[in-house]
């Protein structure tokens, strides 16, 4: 894995502030383009997949994870997918766009700045986008009485997040690296999408068989759901919490390191 190095006296958080300007420009151009996706779509899950389709399934917390409804079982999920879906769409297209269309990122690396900082400044946008976007469905349920504890909702936020920022730093480094836009539809039909189906967010993944299972806890996903709906219902295993953190944080920090190392080697070395 290529080493890590930024400008001479240029800190990351140096070259955080340097991109502010150019995020908050890039945010007031686009942000008419999310509404639906990003505040709409969250009342529009909530209603039909808790509220219409859950009154036509039991509440049965031995059967759902300990939730008490099927509200409560599968909306924490689906904003745990929800954030992957936003992380992967900030950062596949505009990756590319900035490498090979546009050239963003060859203007910014004619300054101090170099590709830790990019990287780095990319996916603190994403996370503003995360952070905005699973704010909103937290808002959304609140009124529903999905949350067992006053405490629940910040944790299972916290989990939306990292989630989010996990896929967001491995698909990063994944479009680096990429030189056809084609990979995409790739990446969507045979890993987001599967993903979002069999990752815990709808059912439990013990439905799947124990082989099927088996697979479902080992992608990042079921991680983050599992953590999300833990927190949620209020029925938290902590050994598997631990794990789900541990293993989320780890993949962060592997997919922070691929991130620079892809964007490195195609834009410098």
């Amino acid at each position: 894995m290529a080493a890590v190095s930024t400008a001479p006296g240029l800190s990351i958080r140096e070259g955080l502030g340097r991109q502010l300007d150019y995020w908050l420009t890039v945010y007031k151009r686009t942000w008419k383009a999310s509404v639906v996706s990003s505040f709409l779509s969250p009342v529009m899950y909530v209603l039909a997949m808790g509220v219409l389709l859950g009154g036509f399934i039991a509440g049965d917390p031995d059967q759902l994870e300990g939730a008490t409804s099927y509200l409560a079982f599968v909306v924490p999920g689906l904003v745990a997918a929800h954030a992957m879906q936003t992380a992967v769409g900030e950062v596949t297209y505009p990756v590319m766009g900035a490498i090979k269309w546009h050239k963003t990122y060859y203007a910014q690396l004619a300054t101090p700045l170099e590709p830790a900082h990019l990287v780095s400044g990319h996916l603190m946008f994403v996370l503003f986008r995360l952070a905005t976007t699973c704010g909103v469905f937290m808002l959304v349920l609140a009124p529903f009485g999905v949350f067992a504890t006053w405490w629940g909702p910040f944790a299972a936020y916290g989990a939306q997040l990292l989630v989010g920022m996990v896929f967001a730093s491995l698909v990063y480094g994944w479009s680096a690296r990429l030189k056809d836009e084609a990979g995409f539809g790739v990446l969507f039909r045979l890993g987001i999408f599967p993903l979002f189906l069999f990752s815990g967010a709808f059912f439990p993944v013990t439905n799947l068989g124990d082989a099927g299972a088996w697979v479902a806890r080992i992608t990042p996903l079921w991680h983050g759901v599992n953590l999300s709906r833990m927190f949620s219902v209020g029925v938290v295993d902590g050994p598997v919490a631990a794990i789900n953190v541990a293993v989320l944080v780890a993949l962060l920090v592997v997919g922070w390191f691929w991130s620079v190392s892809g964007l490195t080697k195609r834009l410098v070395s």
